[in-house]
């Protein structure tokens, strides 16, 4: 009788992840030590960083979809299903204008604005900025799937690529599935059509996720080589603002809001860390986005037709990083910085452009349109923008952490509160720790 060999066991998925970041700090260095972002190497490390992003990119549209139009089915079954949804937008603002209040008084704290070595005439006007009208424009889809395509001509040649507007496909997702829900037996058919694709979509995204701690090391390395962090000198206490109101945000506001409903902080982050590691090294909350829902559902315990509901609107609208404690910590320092006084009801515009103006930059790129949205409502030099985009790419790291924790967090409290979270996995975080699990 033969014996039968040993499976062999691997790290968990999190230490996985972590041994990628390790690896992904060390190569960073060793590349910069060999000659920077312009030497095979460097280049070796942003190539892979970003196809793993792009492999998530591109797995967006159709997920995002096909799991708004189930989710819209699934919601008949839910009790409450409008109240889930308020309660959702109330969270969302909620958070939001808790992290904005913290960016305000650090702000007023530490004064960044008159501690900056910047020359003024290194100033320029951004070439993207933030309107209102966004909003509106934002929620209107161009086609069924929100893709548009743009053409770049550089020296001489003509290159095309397809972008998406998620907030524009959760429109579209939101639309269709009601209309398929209406018409009864005749939409039976295309429901069970788009749920088969949903569990193909989520196939592919195991098989992505599992790519994480390759992609970590190549995009933290990148990270390493591109920007290091000798830039942070010029703007040290703008950059240290930020970067203290994102702790407290993570690692104050957060864990009370948490403990608040009854829910373990520490069982929250450890189930959570995937999406916020991913979210940190790539500053991309829509590319982190199929591993936000993955974590909050699997790990979290969220039921799978609220989370694809509400992760994909967060991903896209809830932005306490990016929109809140950043803008609001700008504004501070772009009015200090040019000698503009600020009254008492410009920093109310500044709450209210934070709650309210996230969804009217939805879909758009980068935390500067934002920030543009911001000085544009005080009557701010749109140059001001221009001074921080040197370290821009540093800030957007805990930017895009604390943005895509956000994202989980509001759904978890919300079904919590709701009585429809699943405890048993909240406290277990088997698949968090097991790493993703196919649908």
């Amino acid at each position: 009788m033969t014996k039968s060999t040993p499976r062999r066991r691997f790290p968990s998925f999190g230490v996985q992840v972590l041994a990628g970041m390790a690896v992904g700090l060390a190569l960073g260095f060793a590349a910069r030590s060999l000659g920077g972002a312009d030497t095979a190497f460097a280049v070796t490390l942003h190539t892979i960083g970003q196809i793993f992003v792009q492999l998530l990119k591109a797995l967006v549209p159709p997920l995002v979809f096909t799991a708004i139009v189930s989710s819209i089915a699934a919601l008949r079954d839910l009790e409450n299903a409008a109240k889930l949804v308020w309660q959702t937008l109330l969270w969302f603002a909620l958070t939001a204008l808790i992290a904005v209040s913290i960016g305000i008084a650090l702000g007023l704290l530490i004064q960044p604005g008159l501690h900056a070595g910047l020359d003024p005439g290194s100033a320029i006007v951004p070439a993207t900025r933030g309107t209102w009208l966004d909003f509106l424009k934002g929620l209107v889809p161009v086609n069924v799937l929100g893709l548009t395509a743009s053409t770049m001509i550089e020296d001489g040649a003509a290159t095309t690529s397809l972008s998406f507007n998620v907030l524009q496909i959760i429109v579209a997702g939101i639309a269709i599935g009601a209309a398929a829900v209406r018409v009864g037996a005749a939409g039976e058919s295309f429901l069970a059509f788009n749920a088969s694709a949903l569990a193909v979509f989520r196939r592919l995204l195991h098989w992505v996720i599992r790519l994480t701690p390759i992609g970590t090391a190549g995009l933290i390395g990148d990270a390493v080589v591109r920007y290091g962090w000798n830039t942070l000198s010029v703007l040290g206490a703008f950059a240290g603002a930020v970067y203290l109101g994102l702790a407290i945000v993570l690692l104050v506001v957060y864990p009370t809001l948490l403990a608040a409903n009854g829910l373990n902080p520490l069982r929250f982050f450890a189930s959570a860390w995937p999406a916020i590691q991913l979210g940190f090294v790539s500053r991309s909350s829509v590319g982190t986005l199929p591993v936000t829902e993955d974590v909050t559902e699997r790990a979290l315990g969220v039921p799978r037709a609220y989370t694809a509901f509400a992760v994909p609107l967060a991903a896209t609208t809830k932005m306490d990083g990016c929109a809140a404690i950043y803008p609001a910590v700008s504004a501070i320092f772009v009015a200090e910085f040019y000698g503009v006084p600020l009254q008492l009801a410009d920093y109310g515009l500044i709450m209210f452009v934070s709650v309210i103006g996230s969804a009217a930059t939805a879909g758009l790129t980068g935390a500067v349109v934002m920030l543009t949205l911001t000085l544009s409502t005080l009557g701010l030099p749109l140059e001001g923008a221009g001074l921080l985009l040197a370290i821009d790419p540093i800030l957007d790291m805990g930017r895009t952490a604390i943005n895509v924790t956000g994202q989980a967090l509001v759904p978890t409290i919300v079904a919590k509160r709701a009585g429809i979270l699943d405890l048993a996995r909240f406290d277990g975080g088997a698949p968090a720790d097991a790493g993703p699990q196919p649908a």
